[in-house]
């Protein structure tokens, strides 16, 4: 029987680091960003509150064990809907399916791929969600052909990002996935 490797303490620890360190540049890019390009809006506030809160689930999941990838599906399909309820409320200025969605999909694909990284072992047990994640990705894009959003941009970006996760995703861990079809179906 094939027992997947345990990933060392300190090599786990040691990415997370190095991803930590990279979001943090990502989020003093994006406040200098906003400074000089719309400094009344602040829009990278609400970027970076999402880079925080794909960290606290991220280190959240490893800490506790659990399955962290329907969480992270559930709760992308959950603040689309308060995003849109909240900006209805407000008058559906549109900036829901315009930048909160979008934002939302890259944060949730961000986080299946740090996931994915930092436990590619256990890749089989996200798959599923991962699939359920890039499908729910296309809805910037049927967004874009209805004509219902102003700015292409940022949703095809989303939907970019979530096609290239998942392929990130398949080319890491097709070994593991290969082995485990072959172990479940007895191929």
């Amino acid at each position: 029987m094939i027992y997947p490797q345990k990933i060392k303490a300190k090599k786990s620890d040691k990415m997370i680091n190095i991803l930590v360190s990279v979001s943090m540049g990502i989020a003093l890019i994006l406040l200098l960003i906003n400074r000089l390009t719309t400094p009344r809006i602040p829009w990278a506030a609400l970027a970076n509150a999402g880079i925080l809160y794909t960290w606290i689930t991220v280190i959240y999941s490893i800490r506790k064990n659990v399955n962290i990838a329907g969480h992270v599906l559930l709760q992308t399909i959950a603040l689309s809907i308060l995003t849109i309820y909240i900006d209805y409320k407000l008058g559906m200025k549109g900036w829901s399916i315009n930048m909160a969605i979008p934002i939302m999909i890259m944060i949730a694909n961000i986080t299946m791929l740090v996931l994915t990284i930092v436990s590619y072992k256990k890749y089989i047990k996200y798959a599923i969600y991962q699939l359920m994640i890039v499908l729910f990705s296309m809805l910037p894009v049927i967004f874009v052909t209805e004509h219902i959003v102003q700015d292409k941009t940022l949703s095809m970006i989303a939907s970019g990002i979530s096609v290239l996760n998942f392929v990130i995703c398949l080319i890491l861990c097709a070994k593991d996935v290969k082995e485990a079809i072959v172990r479940k179906f007895h191929i």
